[in-house]
């Protein structure tokens, strides 16, 4: 189904501003992240403090920011922008984290990092797909919190598998040295920008990279966290 500007990609209603792409209707009955834990934002019983998991595990990240689960509407608004050529959806899911991520901001759960990467494809993907798709959601949210977007700083080494249907220890084995950074990450707090992060392992991988490379702390950006 086609949605024309001006028109919530959601509702199908006409938008009193064009450019949100989602209506305040739509927007307000997103069904949030609630009692995660701050750091893997899986479901946790004490509310602010890292769950036992994350505990006995830390991840290489300090925390992890999405707006809700990888479940209907947003999956399949998702999935049309990824693999049905809707690359003008980018602004829309980019504004959806953005308000999300300056709430959150004011009531002083977050920081602002000092830059962004994003989790890049890989080239023949990026081909295929025809667009960067995690770059045209970073460009926006760069501007509109006026923090550097690099994207080339953190780029794929070489061609991986689709992280769908393997095992947890075939997703490690399958993105061991997929990745290169470049730049100066010393004493920087940074900002990892995803659609979805599923298991965390594609996360995990480029936030050890930040962390050896000097980085304060490692924020995960993401649209959707599966549970």
């Amino acid at each position: 189904m086609l949605t024309m500007v001006g028109y919530c990609w959601l509702c199908h209603q006409n938008l009193y501003f064009a450019y949100h792409g989602i209506c305040h209707v739509c927007h307000q009955k997103l069904k949030r992240l609630q009692n995660v834990c701050p750091r893997c934002a899986q479901p946790s019983e004490s509310k602010g403090i890292s769950c036992g998991r994350c505990l006995r595990h830390p991840p290489p990240w300090q925390q992890l920011i999405a707006i809700t689960d990888y479940a209907p509407p947003l999956s399949q608004l998702i999935h049309r922008y990824k693999y049905q050529n809707t690359p003008q959806l980018a602004t829309a899911l980019a504004r959806l984290f953005l308000l999300h991520w300056l709430q959150g901001y004011r009531e002083g759960r977050w920081h602002k990092p000092d830059s962004i990467l994003g989790i890049p494809p890989h080239r023949k993907k990026r081909w295929q797909r025809g667009f960067d798709h995690i770059a045209l959601m970073a460009h926006p949210l760069s501007r509109w919190l006026q923090c550097p977007y690099q994207p080339d700083l953190l780029q794929r080494s070489r061609a991986t598998l689709a992280q769908r249907g393997l095992s947890a220890a075939q997703r490690k084995t399958n993105l061991k040295h997929a990745f290169l950074l470049q730049g100066d990450f010393i004493d920087k707090h940074v900002a990892i920008f995803d659609d979805v992060i599923t298991t965390g392992t594609t996360l995990h991988e480029a936030s050890q990279l930040l962390i050896r490379a000097g980085a304060r702390s490692v924020q995960a950006w993401a649209i959707c966290r599966t549970l």
